[in-house]
């Protein structure tokens, strides 16, 4: 697990280049602070950062091929690395390290732009050819590690994370304001965009190749479902548990110490169950709150006695997340209002005071069906069986101008699409009316839902719940998901494995019919009836909590209040935002006659990033320190 960086050009100073890319990788020196190397000519810099897990004295990077013609920089793991390379050498290769660094190496001359399809991991990479001078990367199927480029003017920057890019002179760091109305409904961009202009997300499943100033994208990998219904749910669960049992053996591949996340829930108790099997002392840690109802400690620290495993926690109060708030917001490279980021940080930065690797239960939401809006999605097939299209418009159309009553509101979204009732799309505001009160500026933003509708019409054909499975694959899970687990834990310096989101794990869920992963009361049906043979009944069917936190109730008081309330009148507020309005929203939500915490969030949340990123144009004080 590392961060990388690098850029190219069709010519540069290669004297000039080092010092450059050197500082590039500076930024990012917590992602691996256990070693740094370098690659540079006349075209091309690469910068690596090393967390060492795997062949801890022999896989520095950047590493080459036997005549140096090849050279690689790569951040994760790829846990099928060692029949890769018993692959490889029966085919001619010769191997000079244990690392799964070489097998990119010798995978990329034996089979070329093929390589990323063969990989089992998480991964991002990038391949410099020096004959032919042309560079090839890939990021893994599910977007697991971060990959983020610049391709202006014939300069092509990349890095694990945004802020590298800020150590390049020829960086022209602006805002890409016009996604500020996104941002404020969804809580992330949901395609490539990022909020600097001309800065890219490679997408999960895709690879690109730089050659002669050009740049090329394409996907090598399709997330398709095909639907086997000859089995009953007992062999589903079967299935599950034991292509499970041998991915989470896969992800304890290491030379260091692997560890576990643990929540109240069944995916994280899954995975910890699991890894104690064979790990009987693994370690577990857990994050919680004085504030005992929002805390899943209880729950966590039962479980952890009940199994025999050594449990781990820690607690945070309300002055010790406002205070890291500005530093995760720096971290984050945009700005996110999750505030679940903030005890993730501090479960992280406990984690790795004991070991260097975690595996967690990310990714088994979105693979298995487990959101409550899941369940809400086969009511909506149902209604849509049961009433012609027609009356369903209609009764749409009635219900919206009628006073709220029970029901509306399924009425209202049940004559619309199913990409224009997706909930993630005004996650934050009720609608773009009323964020828009919020905004100085009219950037006639066209409704947030829209971006959503080119990922349904790839799966048009797909009931409405799987539908949802997919579209949040692409987007949920790879933009606000997958982004603060990697972020909070490589903060800390810590790797973060994620066994449900394994190939053979997809392999299997794209297979189960829905029936066997939600109806509309029960979520995660299949996966749920696997963990009950190897878990309590208490654990296995406990609903979904997903991080509460107290911060509802912190911005009632006085303290907290302030603090945000300053925020509110200062000078990036009133650049962005109707320092009136957005100040009454603060005040009602004090004063008990709303719940606003969601929508103040995602205001304040923009104003510490852009006071980092635009004003203070430089990282917060403890950066460095956290990786300790």
């Amino acid at each position: 697990m590392c961060g990388i960086t690098g850029f190219a050009q069709r010519q540069h100073d290669a004297q000039a280049a080092r010092p450059i890319v050197k500082g590039m990788a500076d930024l990012i020196t917590y992602r691996g602070p256990d070693g740094e190397g370098y690659y540079v000519d006349d075209m091309v810099a690469l910068g690596h950062r090393r967390l060492s897990i795997i062949d801890l004295e022999g896989g520095a990077q950047p590493m080459y091929n036997e005549d140096r013609s090849l050279v690689v920089i790569f951040n994760g793991e790829i846990y099928n690395f060692q029949a890769l390379r018993a692959e490889l050498e029966s085919a001619g290769h010769t191997f000079a390290t244990r690392s799964d660094t070489e097998v990119l190496l010798h995978g990329y001359e034996q089979w070329g732009k093929a390589l990323p399809g063969r990989l089992r991991g998480m991964f991002t990479f990038v391949v410099w050819d020096r004959a032919n001078k042309t560079m090839f990367g890939a990021r893994d199927i599910f977007g697991i590690k971060p990959f983020y480029y610049y391709h202006v003017d014939g300069l092509f920057l990349f890095g694990s994370e945004i802020k590298c890019f800020l150590a390049h002179p020829g960086f022209v760091k602006a805002l890409n304001e016009k996604r500020l109305p996104e941002y404020l409904s969804i809580e992330y961009i949901p395609n490539e965009e990022t909020m600097f202009q001309n800065v890219f997300k490679l997408p999960g499943a895709h690879c690109f190749t730089w050659k002669d100033g050009e740049l090329s994208i394409e996907r090598y990998f399709d997330i398709r479902y095909d639907i086997d219904e000859t089995k009953t749910r007992a062999d589903w669960e079967k299935l599950i548990t034991d292509t499970f049992a041998e991915s989470v053996a896969a992800h304890q591949i290491a030379d260091v110490e692997v560890g576990c996340f643990l929540s109240s829930g069944v995916d994280s108790s899954f995975v910890v169950n699991e890894v104690a099997k064979g790990t009987p002392h693994v370690k577990s840690f857990s994050v919680g709150y004085a504030e005992e109802k929002y805390s899943e400690l209880p729950y966590a620290q039962a479980f952890s006695k009940e199994i025999g495993v050594p449990s781990i926690a820690n607690k945070v109060d309300a002055d010790q997340f406002f205070e890291a708030n500005r530093l995760i917001q720096w971290y984050l490279d945009e700005p996110m209002p999750n505030p679940a980021e903030v005890p993730l940080f501090f479960l992280a930065q406990n984690a790795r005071k004991y070991v260097k690797v975690v595996l967690s239960g990310e990714g088994a939401d979105e693979l298995f069906g487990g959101y409550p809006m899941y369940c809400q999605a086969v009511h909506f097939e149902n209604y849509s069986r049961r009433v012609p299209g027609a009356v369903r418009r209609f009764l749409s159309r009635a219900a919206e101008k009628m006073p709220d009553f029970k029901g509306r509101h399924f009425l209202v979204r049940g004559g619309k699409a199913p990409w224009q009732r997706y909930m993630r799309a005004n996650y934050v505001f009720e609608s773009p009316a009323e964020r828009d009160r919020y905004l100085k500026k009219d950037y006639g933003s066209p409704a947030p839902e829209t971006f959503f509708k080119p990922y349904f019409d790839k799966v048009a054909g797909l009931d409405e719940p799987t539908q949802l499975q997919w579209v949040d694959m692409h987007t949920w899970m790879l933009y606000d998901i997958l982004l603060k687990a990697d972020r909070m834990s490589m903060a800390n310096s810590l790797e973060l494995r994620v066994p449900f989101l394994d190939r053979e794990m997809l392999a299997v869920a794209l297979r189960i019919p829905r029936r066997f992963r939600c109806d509309t009361e029960h979520t995660k049906i299949a996966l749920r009836g696997a963990a009950l043979s190897q878990l309590p009944e208490s654990v296995a069917k406990r609903k979904k909590l997903g991080f509460p936190v107290p911060l509802n109730d912190w911005l009632r008081q006085d303290k907290y209040y302030a603090m945000v309330r300053e925020a509110f009148k200062g000078d990036t507020a009133r650049q962005f935002f109707n320092v009136e309005e957005i100040c009454r929203l603060l005040d009602d939500h004090k004063a008990g006659r709303a719940k606003n915490m969601t929508k103040i969030w995602s205001i304040y949340s923009f104003i510490l990033w852009y006071d980092l990123y635009f004003v203070q144009n430089g990282a917060p004080e403890g950066v460095y320190a956290a990786k300790k």
